[in-house]
């Protein structure tokens, strides 16, 4: 127990140290992955440690080597940082050490999840009688709304597909917009599905409902053993372009689809909780009509890594998808939160949700999304102030911008990136090199913001000269 105690003191000092730095400290790393490695070293002990003093090798060692992405001068990727109400949770959730499967077992972490998920629902003006799943993150979240989607497609084609598997299945058509996250289509081949069937999408990133309806036109689709059978369909509209922050017009999509029979999911790994707030409510509107949905809670709700939703509007095509049963587990007939995701063991991931939607309420959340979207504006009036190109219409969290050709649009990603102060990734849009912000922390100040661009000034008068 002393060793603990010791231990968990010198993981506090270090951990407190660590964020204390993040005002001030150079967002990129200092270290790269030889440096670290160096200070580690290589061969592993003939006998046992202190555990203090493996903290303490840890915390020294892998210090230089991290990136402040907690900061709020980190807009490389849509990651925020971590709540404190949510942080201090996390650190909890560690401690009491929970496998948060069974509601029987856990009752503590099955009641948080209730909370949790009613909450959210409500928040997102999502169905009060959907299914929560707490798993790792969006491509996950992705995952197991699409597994319940596969499933209950086949299911209405008569095809049982967890007990037959897809061998001699009808094929299912997914359609996917033209700009759609790659980890939908990643989660796809996880799921045996294969390449979706790729719908125009206009200059913002939206999926065109015209597209949409063309193809969904075709009701035939052929079976792999050759013969013709009415196509189970799958429609992923996006909350949130990676790129632009633009949103599917989801009323006409939603419902065109629904005319055809297909299932609608809806990626929304940052841009779902545009639903929270009033003054940007209006960017999903009609999409409470669609059948599944997944988000990130690590990005735009700030708690700590890995944290995904999958939501599902009837439980039934989850809990067939998800569930198990085996004799050695206590399980519950009102259901077990295994019912809803890949894992059967997972940490507590209810208890940081819980913890920053207690922390900021209902207001709280609007006006953390309201504060990355007046950011966002902020650095896009900056980019036309240096004679640089907004590439889109500002309307969430993302900026796009070129500063002239591709090579001097790299050479000012390249500057900022060296000067430190902020970290701004590139990226390529509509076959065009970009500078990308995406503002997602709750840490993010004006100050914050002031002297980004103050950064981004001196990278792009530097890339000038």
């Amino acid at each position: 127990m002393d060793d603990r105690d010791a231990a968990l003191l010198r993981a506090h000092e270090h951990a407190a140290a660590w964020l204390d730095s993040l005002a001030t400290r150079p967002v990129p790393p200092r270290a790269g992955v030889a440096d670290v490695v160096a200070a580690l070293g290589t061969d592993l002990p003939d006998g046992p440690s202190p555990a203090a003093d493996v903290v303490d090798l840890l915390a020294t060692a892998c210090g230089p080597g991290l990136t402040a992405m907690p900061s709020g001068r980190f807009y490389g990727m849509v990651i925020g940082g971590s709540h404190p109400a949510a942080l201090a949770a996390d650190w909890l959730t560690s401690a009491w050490d929970q496998n948060s499967a069974l509601r029987t077992v856990t009752p503590a972490h099955t009641a948080v999840e209730d909370v949790t998920s009613a909450w959210l629902l409500e928040l997102l003006g999502l169905p009060a009688s959907g299914a929560v799943g707490f798993v790792t993150g969006a491509t996950t979240a992705n995952f197991t709304a699409l597994a319940a989607a596969r499933g209950e497609v086949l299911r209405r084609v008569g095809w049982d597909v967890r007990r037959d598997g897809l061998t001699g299945a009808p094929r299912v058509r997914v359609l996917v917009g033209a700009e759609r996250h790659e980890s939908v289509d990643l989660a796809l081949s996880y799921l045996g599905l294969g390449a979706p069937e790729v719908v125009a999408a206009d200059d913002q990133g939206r999926v065109s409902v015209a597209a949409l309806e063309e193809a969904l036109a075709d009701p035939a689709s052929t079976s792999r053993d050759g013969g013709s059978t009415s196509a189970p369909t799958i429609v992923v509209l996006q909350a949130g372009n990676v790129h632009s922050g633009a949103f599917d017009p989801f009323g006409p999509a939603v419902e065109a689809a629904h005319r055809h029979g297909a299932w609608v999911h809806v990626d929304g790994a940052f841009g779902l909780f545009a639903a929270a707030s009033p003054s940007y409510r209006h960017l999903v509107a009609g999409y409470e009509g669609a059948d599944s949905w997944a988000t990130d809670a690590h990005k735009t709700l700030n708690v700590p890594y890995d944290c995904g939703l999958a939501i599902v509007a009837d439980p039934v095509p989850l809990r067939a998808a998800m569930g198990m049963h085996g004799d050695y587990l206590i399980q519950s007939a009102a259901g077990d939160p295994l019912d809803k995701v890949p894992e059967l063991s997972r940490r507590g991931r209810a208890f940081p949700v819980w913890a920053v939607l207690r922390a900021l309420g209902r207001s709280g959340v609007a006006d953390l999304v309201d504060g990355f979207c007046r950011h966002a504006a902020t650095f896009a009036d900056a980019v036309r102030a240096l004679d640089g190109e907004v590439l889109h219409d500002v309307v969430f969290t993302q900026v796009c911008a070129a500063f002239g050709d591709d090579a001097r649009t790299q050479d000012v990603v390249r500057r900022v990136l060296d000067d430190g102060t902020a970290w701004m990734s590139g990226s390529r849009w509509h076959d065009r090199a970009v500078l990308r912000v995406s503002v997602s922390s709750w840490a993010t100040t004006d100050a914050d913001v002031a002297v980004s661009v103050d950064a981004l000034g001196r990278a792009v008068a530097a890339a000038r000269a």
